[in-house]
């Protein structure tokens, strides 16, 4: 049974439930297994050795985090090679395909973790009554240590950009 955490999160004031634990600075960054857009499995390990930005949103199909999932692929194209930036949702990875090509997303990688859910009760971040998982942030630096988290409080709301960014140049170091 997974770990259930209440009173962290709202959908339009409303109370939800978060399944998973919560993830914090300092510890190592958990494993997952989450579908690319060719449906084959990526764990953390695949991005061993990179300092790590993953953009959580419930869905590609809605305004936050269409302009979230923005915002984090024009930054990506300004920042090294060897960071990589994540966008992971629920949505089946043909629908994160057909949002990146028409978006122009060409920098942030999108994927999937609607088989099992696995980054959702990892990270502490699978809402219990939608099956979707909530906005956060997560910077992992190459080490695999956690070193910045955001779960923001109201779904519908943006994460803070500035202290996101702020915190991957810093891990990028």
């Amino acid at each position: 049974m997974s770990q259930e955490r209440t009173g962290v999160i709202t959908f339009k004031g409303g109370p939800l439930t978060l399944l998973g634990p919560e993830v914090k600075v300092g510890s190592n960054a958990p494993d997952f297994q989450v579908l690319g857009g060719d449906l084959k499995s990526v764990s953390l390990a695949n991005f061993k050795g990179k300092t790590k930005l993953i953009s959580v949103v419930p869905s590609l199909d809605t305004p936050v985090c269409d302009q979230q999932t923005r915002k984090f692929n024009e930054e990506a194209g300004k920042l090294p090679s060897d960071v990589a930036v994540l966008t992971i949702s629920v949505d089946l990875p043909f629908a994160q395909g057909r949002f990146c090509s028409t978006a122009g997303i060409t920098k942030v990688k999108t994927f999937s973790d609607h088989r099992d859910t696995s980054f959702g009760l990892a990270y502490g971040v699978l809402i219990k009554e939608l099956r979707l998982l909530t906005r956060a942030i997560f910077i992992i630096g190459p080490n695999d240590k956690v070193q910045y988290v955001e779960y923001v409080k109201e779904v519908t709301s943006h994460p803070n950009y500035e202290a996101a960014l702020n915190a991957l140049k810093v891990a990028a170091k």
